[in-house]
């Protein structure tokens, strides 16, 4: 399928690695230029080489921290009028609630609620003029099925889950959608740390945790970043303009509602 995209101009947050990346991988691979941003400079441009040598995409690596006002007005210098919009960062660390400060939470705040809403609201406005844009923020399948040890994580996602419903419904009449991409396992860093860390608790190696978490699957596996991609990669097409405000759940199966 020709997803209709090709020379649009997308930012992708968080893109040197895992899902970030699988995201920015697919959009390069259907035309688009994408700014990739990220912290780490070495990851940043190993992942900026990478896509040059798969795709013909134009491929603008900034590195920037994109929870500070000065990260997020470098990125949007790097691209002013973004079609696409790709948010994303890091989950805050698990624990007791009992145990998080008011810094703990505003940190996650800021990184996984007010980030994203920040982006949106320098990019919107464009995209509605322009009559085309995509926004879609990655946030995880917590918001759905909330893990108690996930506090921060449930509370600030669910923040901006609940903001994006009310704005995607008032955009999707200029063909600009905003939507949301719930991951469960996927084969990322973030994943393997939180193996290490109950390897490291139980005394078993971390392979040995990566293995149970894919048993007790339905898929019986966890997921690869490119399939992550790919679905962004729809959701931000030209014929995904009449689906907004939607929370996409990719777990493999593993939440067992109907709804």
């Amino acid at each position: 399928m020709n997803l209709g995209i090709e020379g649009r101009r997308a930012i992708v947050c968080a893109a040197s690695k895992g899902l970030g990346h699988g995201c920015a991988e697919a959009l390069a691979r259907e035309g688009v230029a994408v700014t990739i941003a990220a912290r780490g400079r070495n990851d940043l441009e190993r992942a900026a080489e990478h896509l040059r040598g798969v795709t013909d995409a134009t491929v603008t690596p900034v590195v920037a921290d994109v929870t500070t006002t000065e990260g997020r007005e470098a990125v949007l210098a790097a691209c002013p009028e973004p079609d696409i919009l790709v948010t994303n960062a890091g989950g805050p660390r698990p624990g007791d609630f009992r145990d998080f400060s008011e810094e703990d939470w505003l940190a996650a705040l800021r990184g996984n609620m007010l980030a994203p809403i920040e982006l949106i609201k320098a990019s919107v406005d464009g995209m509605m003029a322009r009559r085309f844009g995509r926004i879609v923020n990655i946030t995880s399948s917590a918001v759905k099925a909330p893990i108690g040890i996930l506090g921060l994580s449930n509370g600030a996602r669910a923040g901006l889950t609940g903001f994006v419903a009310g704005l995607a419904r008032e955009t999707v009449r200029h063909n600009v959608t905003i939507n949301n991409l719930l991951p469960g396992p996927f084969d990322t860093d973030r994943l393997r740390g939180t193996c290490e860390a109950e390897a490291t608790k139980r005394g078993v190696s971390v392979d040995s945790v990566l293995a149970e978490r894919a048993q007790t699957n339905p898929a019986g596996r966890v997921g690869r970043p490119e399939e992550f991609g790919a679905l962004c990669a729809f959701v931000c097409s030209a014929h995904a303009g009449y689906m907004t405000g939607q929370n996409l759940l990719l777990d493999g199966g593993a939440y067992p509602g109907t709804l």
